[in-house]
C-alpha cells in the first residue's frame, strides 16, 4: 500500500476475566466482558480472549496467571466486595508478588459512603481499602469496591467491581488515566461480509486464497469466519494508527471477497439478514406479505424486529393447519389433495393467495415439515418448500434441512428472507 513501508505494529493484548461464581452456577450472563471487549477496541487494544472462573481460590489464581502469561493488560471484573468469597484483589497480590497495605484515603472515602447514609461502616469493609503495594487507585463513585491499576514490568492488571453500573464508568476512567496513555495511539477498524445460502467450507474455499496473504502485508488483515444457523459471516479486522488508511484499506479487502462471493454476499458491514432485507424493500417503496406454516411466525417476527418494518411489512398469515391455508389463503382444496400440504404448488398458492389478499408487490410463503414427527419416506422431517411471488412472477424452491424442531425451522426462516432478498436485487435487472 502506498506510503506504507514496514508492518503495523501489533496491537496490545487484553485477557478479559469475569469473576464469580453466580456466573457459573446461578444462570446469571456476564454482561461485562462484551463491554470491555468493545471498550478495548475504540481504543486500539486487541482482546485475545475473555474467561468466566468462580471465586475458587486456587482457579482464580490459575485463570490471573494464564492470563499474564499471554496478554498485555489482564482486566477483572468481579470479586472485590468485603465478604471472604471475593479474592480478586488478593489473587492479584500474591500473583505478582506484591504486599498489601491499607490505604487511608480509600477507608475514609468508604466510611464517608457509609455516612451518608447515615450508617456506620462494617469493619468487613476495610478489606476494601486494601491495596498492593505500587498500584494507583481507580475511584468508585456509586460505590464502596475501588478499582486498582497495578503496573507490572511491560504488563499490568486492572480490577474493576463486577456491577455494570459501577464498573462502566470506572473502566472509561482507567482507559483514560492509565491504559491509553501506556498503550494507545493505535486505532482497529473492523468490517463484516455476511454471506447466506452457502455453507462455512463453502465461502471458505473462496475465501481464503483471498485473504491468506492479507496477514504479511504491510498493514495487515485478520480474518475470522462465523458460521450460524443460514448465514457466513467474515470478519476482517485491522489495526494502524491512520484512521482513513484503514477504512481504506478494509474498504479494498471487502470488495475484492465480494467479488469471490458474488450474489451470495447479503452485506459487507455487517447489518443483519432481515434488517438488510427491511432496506432493500423500503428502497423501492415496497410492501411484503407472509404465508407462513412449519416457520408459524419466524420470519415475520425478524423482520418486524426491525425498527421501521411498518414502512415494509403489510401482513402476514400463520396457515399452520390445511384447513386454515383453505379458509385464510385461498388454496384450493383438490392442490392440497393431489400435491399435500408440504409441496410448491401448495407454496405457490398460499403465496398467491396471501399477495392477493393484501394487494401487495411481493408475498412470501413457507410450508414444511418441523418434525420431530409427521415426516414419511416421500416427504421427510426437515422438507421445506417455499414461493415468493410478484411483479417478476413466482420463484419456487425445495429445501431438506437436518436437524431438531429449532434447527429446521430457524434455517427455512433464513432460507425465505434469503430468498426474498434476491429476489428483490433480481427486479433490478430486468
Amino acid at each position: 500500500m502506498a506510503g506504507v513501508s514496514a508492518p503495523a505494529a501489533a496491537p496490545a493484548g487484553v485477557a478479559v476475566i469475569a469473576v464469580g461464581s453466580e456466573l457459573l452456577t446461578l444462570g446469571r450472563a456476564d454482561t461485562n466482558s462484551p463491554h470491555i471487549v468493545a471498550a478495548m477496541q475504540r481504543h486500539g487494544l486487541a482482546v485475545r480472549f475473555t474467561t468466566v472462573v468462580g471465586d475458587d481460590l486456587a482457579d482464580l489464581t490459575d485463570a490471573v496467571r494464564h492470563a499474564l502469561a499471554r496478554a498485555d493488560l489482564v482486566v477483572c471484573t468481579g470479586g472485590l466486595g468485603p465478604t471472604d468469597d471475593d479474592r480478586t484483589r488478593d489473587v492479584a497480590a500474591a500473583v505478582l508478588g506484591l504486599p498489601m497495605q491499607e490505604d487511608a484515603g480509600v477507608l475514609a472515602g468508604i466510611r464517608e459512603r457509609f455516612g451518608r447514609r447515615g450508617l456506620t461502616m462494617p469493619d468487613i469493609n476495610r478489606r476494601q481499602a486494601q491495596v498492593p503495594a505500587g498500584a494507583a487507585v481507580v475511584p468508585n463513585e456509586r460505590g464502596t469496591a475501588p478499582g486498582l491499576w497495578i503496573p507490572a514490568g511491560d504488563r499490568a492488571m486492572l480490577l474493576l467491581p463486577g456491577p455494570p453500573r459501577e464498573m462502566v464508568p470506572m473502566l472509561e476512567d482507567a482507559l483514560s488515566t492509565h491504559v491509553t496513555p501506556r498503550w494507545g495511539g493505535g486505532l482497529i477498524r473492523q468490517r463484516a461480509l455476511v454471506v447466506a445460502g452457502r455453507s462455512e467450507s463453502w465461502v471458505d474455499e473462496r475465501a481464503q486464497p483471498i485473504y491468506a496473504p492479507w496477514r504479511d502485508e504491510p498493514l495487515p488483515i485478520a480474518t475470522t469466519i462465523l458460521a450460524s444457523l443460514g448465514t457466513v459471516e467474515l470478519h476482517l479486522s485491522c489495526h494502524g494508527g491512520d484512521a482513513g488508511a484503514l477504512t481504506h484499506r478494509l474498504d479494498a479487502a471487502a470488495a475484492a471477497l465480494a467479488a469471490a462471493l458474488g450474489d451470495d454476499v447479503v452485506n459487507d458491514d455487517g447489518r443483519s439478514l432481515e434488517r438488510t432485507v427491511g432496506e432493500l424493500l423500503a428502497a423501492r417503496g415496497w410492501r411484503v406479505a407472509l404465508a407462513e406454516s412449519c416457520t408459524g411466525g419466524l420470519v415475520t417476527t425478524r423482520l418486524t424486529d426491525v425498527a421501521g418494518s411498518s414502512a415494509w411489512v403489510d401482513r402476514a398469515v400463520v396457515s399452520y393447519s390445511n384447513a386454515a391455508k383453505v379458509d385464510a389463503l385461498g388454496v384450493p382444496d383438490a392442490l392440497l389433495a393431489t400435491h399435500g400440504a408440504v409441496s410448491e404448488p401448495v407454496a405457490t398458492a398460499m403465496a398467491e393467495g396471501v399477495r392477493a389478499r393484501a394487494g401487495v408487490d411481493v408475498a412470501v410463503a413457507i410450508t414444511g415439515i418441523a418434525g420431530p414427527g409427521g415426516g414419511s419416506e416421500e416427504k421427510p422431517v426437515g422438507l421445506v418448500c417455499f414461493a415468493v411471488t410478484g411483479g417478476r412472477g413466482t420463484v419456487v424452491r425445495t429445501s431438506r434441512f437436518t436437524g431438531d424442531r429449532h434447527v429446521v425451522r430457524s434455517l427455512a426462516a433464513t432460507t425465505a428472507l434469503d430468498l426474498l432478498r434476491r429476489y428483490v436485487r433480481a427486479s433490478d435487472a430486468r
